[in-house]
């Protein structure tokens, strides 16, 4: 029974953390891409950049909204389902927190309204200036965040007193080992959600025949924005991962399927496919090239690390889920690395717009940013288990003493609401993208002439112009 409500606790838990991730995914890239959009109709006076901003304003705020109201419900679950790691490590976890708010949630309140309201209202400088200190307050609440979950991975500046965690060095626990990769990898990952959703809503318009200046715009500003932070986000991730080898190593060795050492010499293969079997500590039906794991994981031909037989059963995570949630991560950062070069050349050539097979494949890859994002937490997550504060205090320890009949109830509560009001937001959301930039409206008093913007029509695509 207490195992069952232990799996019923973490699926609540991770069920409400998938849905709130993805809006703040969404709201950290938006905001950088406004302030983008607003420096670029300063500096041109192209009205192109004004219709964006207007346009993807409305997508941002209704993002912003979903995003808050999700992530309080998460706030109390804390002390409702994980009673046990409030108890044992709130002296941490709530004052980092509390400084997301002071910070990160101060800033983004007092300029959001500014940002969405003040166009006409306010100087331009002014306004612009509101836009990018929102776009910082995103980025200062992502670093918050992630600060406070890479400590319960890599845990550090602290001692135990009295079964409770009490902070020592407050830097130490904020610049914990896993910080600096952690956060670089989560907000390029933001970036690249909002680059391929920008961009499949573009494929959509040009594959509909409603090719417009501002159409093209989006597209080719996500197949440069694609083309430079893929590469980087892979730098990240080689990065990450060997971080992740040096302070959780069962983790690494369940995503890539590796239970036991190699011969002397014979180095690590890459298993490319296969099925991490739990029980029997093998992986059946591996299909892998030789020694390329050892290349990407320890740089060197003949490198080796430990394999998950080498750690005691109980302290193992669930090889079969980390082995695959980090296939498909990787798998589709491949695919938007393809599409990023692909994109740049035919963007180089003249030929992006009227490329039935590239906007095709762009419109594919739009929600593939979020779900490499989910699959990459929950390779995170996952591969943290049996600790919920990695090496010091397991998740078994960290629940609270609740029965199953109630987590049972509260799971399909929260499947039900979260399913009628977030889905009736991202309905609306996507509502709004078919709808486009080229119908949505603007403030009345707005210097901005939509009718004098130049509205290609499919035949210029053809040629290339």
């Amino acid at each position: 029974m207490h195992d069952t409500a232990l799996l019923l606790a973490r699926i609540q838990f991770g069920f409400t953390v998938s849905f709130h991730i993805i809006f703040p995914a969404i709201t950290i890239g938006l905001a950088s891409y406004l302030a983008v959009l607003e420096g670029c109709w300063l500096r041109t006076r192209n009205p192109v950049f004004k219709q964006l901003y207007h346009f993807w304003s409305r997508i941002f705020a209704l993002n912003f909204g979903m995003g808050v109201v999700s992530g309080v419900v998460m706030a109390y679950e804390f002390g409702t389902n994980w009673s046990g790691f409030s108890s044992f490590a709130g002296s941490i976890t709530g004052p980092l927190l509390a400084y997301e708010v002071l910070t990160a949630f101060f800033v983004e309140a007092g300029f959001l309204g500014v940002m969405l309201f003040g166009w006409n209202k306010v100087g331009e400088k002014i306004h612009f200036f509101a836009t990018i200190m929102v776009a910082i307050g995103t980025l200062i609440s992502t670093t918050w965040i992630l600060a406070s979950n890479s400590w319960m991975h890599t845990p550090a500046g602290y001692e135990i007193v009295d079964g409770a965690v009490v902070p020592t060095d407050w830097l130490a626990i904020i610049f914990n080992p896993s910080f600096p990769y952690r956060l670089v990898h989560m907000g390029l990952a933001a970036f690249l959600c909002t680059a391929l959703l920008v961009g499949a809503s573009a494929a959509w318009h040009l594959l509909k025949g409603r090719d417009s200046a501002a159409i093209r715009t989006m597209l080719a500003m996500s197949i440069i924005m694609l083309a430079v932070t893929t590469p980087l986000q892979i730098i990240a991730g080689d990065a990450h991962g060997l971080n992740t080898l040096e302070h959780q190593p069962a983790k690494v060795a369940a995503m890539e399927g590796h239970w036991r050492n190699e011969g002397e010499g014979e180095g690590v293969p890459l298993l490319l496919f296969g099925w991490p079997d739990n029980e029997a500590e093998t992986t059946h039906y591996a299909f892998g090239i030789p020694r390329l794991g050892s290349l990407i994981l320890t740089h060197s031909w003949d490198g080796t690390f430990k394999g998950l037989s080498e750690f005691p059963a109980d302290e193992r995570p669930n090889a079969t889920a980390v082995f695959w949630t980090f296939r498909v991560m990787v798998g589709l950062g491949m695919l938007m690395l393809v599409l990023g070069l692909w994109g740049s050349w035919a963007l180089w050539r003249r030929k992006l717009f009227g490329n039935p097979y590239l906007l095709r494949f762009a419109l594919l890859m739009g929600p593939s940013g979020l779900i490499a994002l989910l699959a990459g937490w929950f390779t995170t997550e996952l591969g943290r288990q049996p600790w919920v504060v990695y090496g010091v205090l397991k998740t078994a320890d960290a629940a609270s003493p609740h029965q199953v009949n109630e987590l049972t109830i509260t799971l399909v509560l929260f499947v039900l609401v979260y399913v009628l009001i977030f889905g009736t937001g991202i309905r609306y959301m996507l509502s709004l993208i078919r709808k486009g930039p080229d119908h949505s409206d603007e403030d009345d008093d707005s210097d901005t002439t939509l009718s004098t913007v130049r509205r290609p029509n499919i035949s210029d695509a053809n040629r290339g112009e």
